[in-house]
């Protein structure tokens, strides 16, 4: 399951102002009026005739009205949640001694991991943040390895080689992250939005699963699915099409980041790691990728959903203008990224350094472009800085440090000798992995597997870790839980777990299988791509 995390926040349209000055309810909350019509025009006047109560003018932007906040507030509940965690962590605190870990210390490690899964897992049932679980569990375990270590002198030293592993894909996410940010807020994106014309249903189905799977190589898949989520809200009207097109976007959104080391979170950290490298993964995976997406539209273009009549919309992009220079801004931002890989093969420094040049050069660009306009103070890297996912930066610091843990306690590598000595076979090993992050975070999972095989055993760009990259990036297509794509259009479209289950699971899985197959066809028949195109010199293999 991919990460909650990666992406930028969904923000309102730039355009709102919002000036909390009337001290009585209003009717219905102005904000989210202004959200529902930019969000879904079509069931906007449904929304206004219906019968409305009152509402909180000092709504969030970003969540719901607090007047419902309100209603579902239970301080009984919340009593009981904190009084589970204080017993809990009293029978920890009691139960676990230093003797006990010394002796022990490898099944205080995996209970700890354990605990502090579980409440990443059921997050929103304990209401729980999981930043908050992985930064615990993280810091809880490097204490446990510092007992239990021959001296703490050892457990500093792999602490602090763990943290400088770790800062590296953080370093680089933050700067990700604020890139994208920036383009979204000039409205960079709807240059792409806008070349998209056609309203035939099946020929509409095609075009936005490769727009976005084009789109995602670049991108992470959770912006590029608020992004193209929001285009088909204002391209189709509410029905059941519309939900199998939010479908397609997910399940492209995860195959078009899966083949390139920019395009997601698993594939970067395998990338900075040195488990793959540029070209050898790009000509290796683009076919299965391609694979994984192309068996899924085609199943579903013989569905009743896509065959029906199509709905025509009205043009409701035409009122959405792009801020100044935004073509440029779009330009520079989609540049910076494509630099990256550029940058670590002619200096050979890690790539986060090429993520922060970028960064910096359209920091000083847009303060050059936007200079003396107080207005648009929104469109610079300040504004954007406070817009991005820094909680889901935490989530991963928390989570990555945590398995470097285990990894630096040897159980990781116990591990991989019980899954060498039972399953034999890598692509079954890494199957298996994608099959599990419909269920479980892709990010851990991945980690763990960096830290249970080592590039003695499993040089670099060997079949397994392609194999790896693939299969956690695509995996989480299965379930509409299972990758930060999915949970953001479950959210966004209020599409049920089981709807999911029922109308597109099925597909994702053939199309899972499907490009394993046409990996491992690829693979030992050699095809690769023309080698014109693998002597260009911006896709080194480095």
């Amino acid at each position: 399951m991919d990460s909650l995390a990666i992406g930028t926040q969904f923000s309102p349209p730039r355009q709102l102002k919002i000036i909390f000055s009337s001290p009585k309810p209003f009717p219905r909350c102005t904000i989210c009026q202004v959200l529902k019509r930019h969000a879904d025009p079509f069931s906007y006047q449904q929304e206004l005739t219906s019968p409305s109560g009152l509402c909180d003018p000092l709504c969030s932007v970003d969540e719901a009205c607090s007047c419902n906040i309100e209603d579902k507030y239970n301080p009984r509940t919340v009593l009981l949640k904190a009084l589970a965690v204080f017993a809990a962590a009293a029978t920890v605190t009691l139960a676990i001694n230093q003797s006990w870990v010394v002796a022990n210390q490898d099944l205080a490690m995996a209970l700890l991991f354990g605990i502090g899964y579980a409440g990443i897992i059921f997050e929103e049932s304990l209401a729980f943040n999981k930043s908050g679980v992985g930064l615990l569990m993280a810091v809880s375990l490097w204490v446990v390895r510092s007992i239990g270590a021959p001296s703490t002198e050892i457990a500093v030293s792999e602490l602090t080689h763990a943290s400088a592993e770790v800062s590296e894909i953080v370093f680089f996410l933050l700067g990700a992250m604020t890139i994208v940010e920036i383009v979204d807020a000039h409205q960079g994106f709807k240059l792409v939005i806008d070349n998209i014309t056609t309203r035939k249903p099946r020929t509409l189905l095609w075009v936005v699963g490769f727009v976005t799977f084009l789109l995602s190589s670049i991108l992470d898949n959770m912006t590029t699915t608020i992004v193209m989520v929001s285009l088909l809200r204002k391209l189709v009207p509410p029905s059941e099409y519309r939900k199998i097109l939010g479908a397609v976007v997910v399940i492209a959104a995860n195959a078009g980041g899966a083949w390139t080391p920019i395009g997601d979170v698993t594939t970067t950290m395998l990338w900075i790691h040195g488990q793959i490298s540029t070209l050898p993964t790009m000509k290796g995976l683009i076919i299965p990728s391609a694979v994984s997406l192309a068996v899924p539209l085609a199943l579903m273009s013989m569905t009743s959903e896509v065959n029906g009549k199509g709905q025509v919309s009205p043009n409701v992009l035409a009122s959405e203008q792009m801020a100044p220079r935004g073509k440029l801004v779009l330009s520079l931002g989609i540049g910076a990224l494509i630099f990256v890989p550029v940058f670590k093969a002619l200096t050979g420094l890690p790539p986060y350094m090429g993520m922060l040049l970028g960064l910096g050069v359209l920091w000083i660009i847009t303060d050059v472009i936007h200079y003396n306009e107080s207005e648009r103070q929104k469109l610079k890297v300040p504004q954007a800085l406070s817009r991005i996912d820094t909680q889901g930066a935490l989530f991963f610091l928390g989570i990555l440090l945590s398995v470097s843990s285990l990894e630096a306690a040897g159980i990781l590598r116990k591990l991989a000798n019980y899954l060498d000595a039972h399953i034999p076979s890598v692509e079954l090993i890494a199957s298996a992995i994608g099959l599990v992050s419909a269920i479980i975070d892709n990010v851990p999972l991945v980690a763990a597997t960096m830290g249970m095989y080592d590039l003695s055993s499993m040089p670099q760009d060997s079949e397994f870790w392609q194999l790896v990259a693939y299969c956690a990036g695509t995996g989480g297509s299965m379930l509409v839980i299972g990758s930060a794509a999915g949970v953001a259009y479950m959210g966004m479209e209020k599409v049920d777990f089981f709807w999911y289950l029922r109308k597109v699971s099925g597909f994702a899985f053939a199309g899972f299988a499907a490009g394993i197959a046409a990996y491992l066809a690829v693979s030992h028949l050699h095809i690769s791509l023309p080698s014109t195109i693998a002597k260009l010199p911006f896709l080194p293999g480095s």
